[in-house]
């Protein structure tokens, strides 16, 4: 596994989302809302639940779903620190209190 930085991923995710957002502009004079952002990503997500359901058989599919899950999985990623970035949250800070509050609420148990 390529071991990026998680504030380079976050930036090239901005970048990406502001190439988009010409695209918007481009065909709806528009850019996007946070709404429509979050709605993008609940699809995403809906379709991960999907791929998920086919890559373990639950679920009848005619291709091999793992190349398009992989690909869901990395959007609905790269969603959660657009919808982040866009409610000036840190992406990187969220995750590490959710991961060390979980870890010390664990630790207690």
């Amino acid at each position: 596994m390529k071991s990026t930085n998680f504030r380079a991923i976050v930036e090239r995710s901005v970048h990406i989302r502001t190439l988009y957002h010409q695209l918007e502009r481009q065909h709806h004079e528009t850019e996007w809302s946070v709404e429509e952002d979050a709605l993008a990503f609940l699809t995403d997500a809906g379709l991960v639940g999907r791929l998920a359901m086919a890559q373990q058989g639950r679920w009848p599919t005619e291709e091999e779903p793992a190349p398009e899950l992989e690909h869901k999985l990395g959007e609905c990623i790269w969603w959660l620190i657009i919808l982040a970035e866009r409610m000036n949250i840190d992406s990187c800070d969220a995750l590490e209190i959710f991961l060390s509050k979980t870890e010390e609420q664990l630790a207690r148990r």
